[in-house]
């Protein structure tokens, strides 16, 4: 069977009901056909549920779903995409390694990775998404132990050469960890390029209707089973309501990306030709620096797209404002379209000279491209343009 047809059918097996759609395990605690059961269970002699902590069925068939779908062998589910991140770099890393990643991050892994992971003895090299592989290869030390970054990324939209630093950790035997959330699984596989590790945040593109948190890292099993170990005593563990959703909303995951990808793409070429936009960037723009790596590495550019506007936060929130359809929210993944400027939101925490490294301007603004009608979506766009133009900002 080809993968969205496993994304449909991959589901928990029946019980005497006959149910058709897979049933939700709403349950903390599993039960014990007898003591010598509850006894191997936790000796791991014997594989079932115990608590919904450890592993429940509805979380399990997420899981399953997601390993599917990146092609590869096991994984672990999280409360948040934030916790997937963290677990996935806790739970590998010890004190003494050295962690090489792409600046172009989220906020909040920056965060980590600058502010947390310091703090037990963990280093970190930061290089710029276009670096070489020289460059990368140079930054790579005798004690580093994992390559993470973002493709693309969280908000510039720059790309990693996945299929390079496959390369380069393949050859110093070292963990590649990528998340995969701005492209999902319908757009880009890393696993093919020899990532080890592949994150989501669920709540994005994985839910698609902005109703519920998750996280979800899966990878193979030799990590997975330190992250699994890392999970049961933390404690980040996904609510099985949430699997359940998102588990139903991956059946709809391939048709979403591709109207996501051509609405964005519409959506960009519109406004990267009006003249009071001043800058468009879209990793299926021939104009993106990237363009090349871009159609090698993803089946199309995803929902997100960037745009810079002249006047600073003052144009920013005229633009906004004049919005009738588009949501302004941090979010994004929704089928409804989301704007948000980064500067002051996803990304405040930065400082100014980290921000602008990453593009991350006053007047950037970050477009989650939902699945309304493209003209529509066309129309109110460039209508904001115009009445923030005629707002005196500028003047």
């Amino acid at each position: 069977m080809k993968k969205q047809t496993k994304a449909i059918r991959t589901q928990t097996s029946k019980t005497k009901y006959r149910e058709h759609s897979t049933p939700l395990f709403l349950t903390s605690s599993f039960t014990f056909e007898s003591a010598e059961q509850g006894k191997a269970l936790f000796e791991e002699t014997e594989e079932g549920n115990i608590y919904s902590r450890f592993s429940n069925p509805s979380v399990q068939e997420f899981v399953d779903k997601v390993c599917m779908l990146e092609g590869l062998e096991d994984g672990v589910a999280t409360a948040t995409g934030m916790a997937a991140v963290f677990a996935s770099m806790a739970a590998l890393l010890k004190s003494g390694d050295h962690i090489l990643a792409c600046r172009a991050l989220f906020g909040s892994a920056h965060q980590i990775i600058t502010q947390i992971l310091p703090k037990w003895g963990i280093t970190y090299t930061y290089l710029d998404a276009e670096a070489s592989e020289a460059e990368w290869e140079a930054a790579v030390q005798p004690n580093t132990r994992m390559i993470y970054l973002e493709t693309p990324s969280n908000p510039g939209l720059d790309l990693v050469d996945l299929a390079m630093i496959g390369r380069i950790t393949k050859k110093h035997n070292i963990i590649f960890n990528v998340d995969n959330c701005f492209a999902s699984p319908a757009l880009q596989t890393p696993a093919d390029f020899g990532a080890d590790l592949v994150l989501h945040s669920a709540t994005k593109f994985m839910d698609g209707q902005g109703r519920v948190l998750g996280g979800v890292v899966v990878g193979k099993k030799e990590y997975i089973k330190d992250l699994r170990f890392f999970c049961r005593q933390t404690g980040p563990s996904m609510s099985p309501f949430n699997a359940w959703v998102l588990s139903k909303s991956l059946e709809t995951l391939n048709l979403r990306m591709e109207k996501h990808s051509s609405n964005a793409l519409a959506l960009a070429t519109a406004l990267e030709k009006h003249p009071d936009v001043k800058s468009v960037k879209y990793p299926f723009l021939e104009s993106h620096a990237q363009y090349n790596l871009a159609k090698q590495q993803m089946k199309a550019g995803g929902a997100v797209v960037t745009i810079e506007l002249e006047g600073g936060f003052e144009r920013v929130a005229a633009f906004m404002d004049a919005l009738e359809i588009a949501s302004l929210s941090s979010n994004l993944g929704d089928t409804r379209t989301i704007v948000t400027n980064p500067n002051t939101t996803t990304h405040a925490r930065l400082k100014p000279e980290e921000k602008a490294p990453l593009g991350i301007t006053e007047g950037l603004i970050r477009i989650s491209v939902g699945l309304e009608d493209i003209d529509d979506l066309i129309e109110d766009f460039t209508n904001a343009v115009e009445v923030s133009v005629k707002s005196g900002i500028l003047e």
